[in-house]
């Protein structure tokens, strides 16, 4: 498994998020990637103040070049001159508010082209709203306010933008009879040390799918959607279930269906039938890696005791058998199992991960029962997890609706001889496909309860 880099940003490192390009000859028009590209720099921040692994990204000048050619950089500025400018913790609350819900709308329209599309990059590109956020969070990190700002505070803030940039305050269904209410989840970008270019598909499906409708022969199909980082501290916290909760409770509101995107194999998508309580210790985007058993908050509502799987409610042999796109669709049973009465491992966030001292069996046809999860279908990383805690938290509050995980392809296309290449037309074409599939598996999900 490979390492994360286990750097931390420090003020010579970073230089106030200056982020410089090499300058073309002179004499020649540069092109876009030899252009001087920087990221806006607040004066009220003190670049002394030391940053998470994940923001520390943010010195590559890839960061620069997202957030400018995906059209964000004056939304980034703006928020940067409105928090300079607070005076106290509840202004800045209320900036943060604005700017992160501003932000998240203001992706979902670009992704869906209402509206003059800013930048160079397609439309349907995830990655500019994932650095423009990860530029704000680091300006809170580094923000040198007038006033007192305790560190939970600062946190506070943090969490904020993170929570309400992703879509997560944001998701609103239509109240009572008429549509029929799908909600659904992507993902950030990860493994940036293996290339910082990544994105992910499952995030651009969710800002192209956010409040859109379907028209179906059975009636309209009110899709909403957000988003979830690559951190394992985010999943312990509750944020899964904090997001979900209000739209799993009975009510006019209550969603019909739902499904947990994430990126999966190469060249299919695999629709995953059982989902594990066990986090197998991969580097997360924040460089910690977290092996054991899969927590639930005590404030949860959860099934007592916790189960070692869930499982998918989804109408899988019709999404099969529908014409949703190029891409096979895979029906997959796939788990890696101990016995029931196997010793508990160890709980470790050491990078890298040891190997459980019972690693475990694969079993092509689901768990046998009273065995252990060591993986479900999906894995044992975060796509696995929001797949566990959705469904979970669908059990536990008696949810009777279709839900589970799709797993999208490996969007591929880059250049990997060009790492200046941010973007080309055969990544968005796969990009554009994937979001297509995407939107007829999640359309086959709702129609089966119309």
């Amino acid at each position: 498994m490979p390492l994360a880099r286990m750097t931390t940003l420090t003020a010579a490192a970073f230089a106030s998020f200056s982020v410089l390009s090499t300058s073309a000859p002179t004499g020649t028009t540069p092109s876009a990637a030899d252009r001087p590209a920087e990221l806006p720099a607040a004066d009220c921040t003190d670049p002394g103040r030391e940053l998470s692994p994940e923001e520390a990204y943010l010195r590559e000048p890839e960061a620069a070049r997202f957030v400018h050619e995906g059209g964000f950089a004056r939304s980034l500025e703006r928020f940067q001159a409105d928090l300079c400018r607070s005076q106290n913790t509840a202004q800045a609350q209320r900036v943060v508010t604005r700017h992160s819900t501003t932000l998240w709308r203001d992706a979902v329209k670009r992704a869906q082209g209402k509206g003059p599309i800013q930048g160079t990059l397609s439309a349907g590109d995830d990655r500019p709203l994932y650095w423009t956020r990860l530029a704000m969070a680091a300006t809170l990190r580094q923000w040198d306010p007038h006033f007192q700002l305790s560190d939970a505070d600062r946190q506070g803030l943090i969490d904020d933008l993170d929570r309400v940039s992703r879509g997560q305050e944001d998701i609103r269904f239509p109240k009572g009879k008429g549509q029929t209410r799908v909600l659904v989840t992507g993902f950030d970008p990860f493994t940036l040390f293996r290339d910082i270019r990544q994105g992910n598909p499952s995030g651009a499906a969710a800002l192209a799918l956010d409040g859109t409708v379907v028209q179906t022969a059975e009636g309209p199909l009110r899709i909403e959607a957000a988003m979830f980082p690559v951190r394992w501290r985010d999943f312990e916290q509750g944020m899964v279930e904090e997001a979900l909760l209000p739209h799993f409770q009975p009510g006019k509101g209550q969603v019909d269906a739902f499904a947990t995107t994430s990126q999966g194999s190469p060249g299919q998508f695999d629709l995953e039938a059982v989902n594990g309580a066990w986090r197998g210790g991969f580097t997360d985007n924040e460089e910690v890696c977290y092996q054991g058993a899969v927590p639930i908050p005590e404030d949860i509502p959860t099934v007592d005791p916790q189960p070692q799987w869930t499982r998918s409610t989804h109408p899988v042999d019709a999404m099969r058998a529908a014409d949703t796109g190029a891409y096979p669709v895979n029906d997959n049973r796939q788990v890696t199992e101990v016995p029931g009465d196997t010793p508990p491992e160890q709980v470790t966030t050491e990078c890298p991960a040891p190997e459980p001292e019972h690693p475990g069996v694969v079993r092509e046809d689901g768990p046998t029962p009273g065995s252990q999860a060591r993986a479900g279908g999906g894995g044992d990383y975060l796509s696995n997890e929001i797949a566990y805690r959705a469904t979970l938290l669908r059990d536990a509050v008696g949810l009777e609706v279709p839900g589970g995980h799709i797993h999208t392809p490996v969007l591929e296309g880059l250049d990997a001889d060009d790492p200046t290449e941010l973007s080309n037309p055969t990544l968005e074409s796969n990009r554009e496909a994937i979001t297509a599939q995407v939107r007829a598996l999640v359309t086959e999900v709702g129609r089966s309860v119309q």
